[in-house]
Parts: C-alpha cells; sequence; structure tokens
C-alpha cells in the first residue's frame, strides 16, 4: 500500500504487481480558483500552478505504464468565463505548449488534442498543432488534451456527421451501432477511460466525455488541482484496483469469465 516512507519506484513497482494499471485515465482539473482564493491570490495563479500538476501527472502516468491521458483543459462552457480570464487561460496554453514539447518529447509522450479546436484562437490553435506535429512519433503514452471540449458537443457533432454520411449513401440507419456511435466521435481511436478522477471534490462530470464514461470507475479527490501530486494519484489506482468492474454482469460471472 502506498505510504510516504516507501520510494517513488517502491510505490509504482508495488501498484503495478497488485493489479491492473488503468490503461486510459481521465482527469477533471477542478479547483485552480478556489486554491487561489484561500490563498488571497488572483485565480490565474491558480492556473499558473496547476501547469506543475500536469506535468508531474504525465510524467508518473508514463513511468507506471498508462497509455491514455485525457486531460480536460478547457470546456465549452469555459467560454463563457469574463474575458480577461479566457484571455489569460489562452495565454497559458501557449507558454505550456511551448515550454513542454521537449519534455514530452523527452519521456516519449505523443500529444493529441480532442475538440472544437477551430473556435480557439488562431496562435493557440497554430501552437498547439505545432506540439502535436513535434511528438507524432513517440509511443510510450498519448497525452489528450481536451480543449473546448464538452461531451454534448461531441455527441451532437457524431449525430450531425452520421447524418451527412446517411444523406449521401454512405450509411443506413440500420448501419448504426454503439461501435460505429463511438468511431463518428471526437476520441475515435482511443479507448473509453478505465478510471476518471475529479479533483477538488465536486461530485458531477461536467459534461465530459459522456458517452465514453459509460463503465468508466470513478474517483472524487477533494484536493484542488494544484496540489494534486503523484502521491494522489497512487492513491486513486490503488482505489481503482480493489474495485470489481463488472460490465452489468454478476460477481459470479466475472470470477467465471477471470477463470
Amino acid at each position: 500500500m502506498p505510504n510516504d516512507k516507501k520510494t517513488d519506484e517502491q510505490i509504482q513497482i508495488e501498484l503495478k504487481n497488485s493489479g491492473e494499471i488503468p490503461n486510459h485515465i481521465a482527469i477533471i482539473m477542478d479547483g485552480n480558483g478556489r486554491w487561489a482564493q484561500q490563498r488571497g491570490r488572483t485565480r490565474v495563479s491558480g492556473h499558473r500552478e496547476g501547469v506543475n500538476s500536469v506535468r508531474d501527472i504525465v510524467e508518473v502516468c508514463g513511468q507506471l505504464g498508462v497509455k491514455y491521458l485525457t486531460l480536460y483543459t478547457f470546456s465549452t462552457e469555459n467560454w463563457k468565463r469574463p474575458k480577461t480570464e479566457v484571455a489569460i487561460l489562452m495565454k497559458l496554453l501557449i507558454k505550456a505548449l511551448r515550454d513542454e514539447t521537449d519534455r514530452l518529447n523527452k519521456n516519449d509522450v505523443k500529444l493529441i488534442s480532442t475538440g472544437n479546436l477551430d473556435s480557439l484562437p488562431e496562435r493557440v490553435k497554430n501552437e498547439l498543432l505545432d506540439s502535436i506535429e513535434g511528438t507524432k512519433n513517440n509511443k510510450l503514452m498519448t497525452l489528450n488534451l481536451a480543449l473546448s471540449y464538452s461531451g454534448r458537443w461531441d455527441i451532437v457533432n457524431a449525430v450531425k456527421k452520421m447524418w451527412y454520411e446517411c444523406k449521401e449513401n454512405k450509411l443506413t440507419p440500420d448501419d448504426i451501432n454503439e461501435k460505429m456511435f463511438s468511431d463518428f466521435l471526437a476520441t475515435k481511436g482511443i479507448p473509453d477511460p478505465d478510471l476518471m478522477i475529479r479533483t477538488g471534490g465536486d461530485f458531477r462530470i461536467s459534461n465530459f466525455l459522456l458517452w465514453q464514461l459509460a463503465y468508466t470507475e470513478l474517483y472524487i479527490d477533494p484536493v484542488f488541482w494544484p496540489d494534486y501530486r503523484r502521491n494522489h494519484l497512487y492513491k486513486a489506482i490503488e482505489v481503482f484496483q480493489n474495485r470489481e468492474r463488472r460490465f452489468g454482469m454478476t460477481s459470479a460471472q466475472i470470477k467465471t469469465k477471470k477463470n
């Protein structure tokens, strides 16, 4: 069981030996503003500090063998925030992409992004595409930034795509099933998350990966994102490993299937 007396390497070995490491972890990085407010600082300072959390979590996920990490970076609803805050967030994103791309390459992490990228400011979009291009050959792990993303946007967008396919006689309504629907989502090619972590203590999924989270294990951590580090992730994975994922079946069926 992870504790402060063990080295990082020992904790990781224990987790790998004690159960399944999630193939795909998704995180709602919440609590930046509240973290800053508690300290009498501006909300922006919380966002800046949150970059350090991203750096640590990306690194440790690669070390543990997580293959996909999706971070809810900016939702479509976040555009409703004060214009000054949004502008600063976009500048922070540009700086983070510039500063972290070399680190991603060093750690063999491939960057991709899911969302309505055309809604991003041109400078942000170009910086993002440059980072995606610069890391495209990395293979250890895929880091997916959900940017200008929401689950409802994703589902509506998928329905529109299928409608056009039907209109052009490339698809019929009878062809549509769950697998096909998933292929029309923005996350095509990415497996559904095994574990979704929300920091900041709120018990909601905030329009995040609504289709993809159908059978994902949820873990709510009260820690605000700027304070979130690898020891918190270790605990979440430990809890995940002690849960029984039944996917609608009974415990007896799961045991029989494993045997």
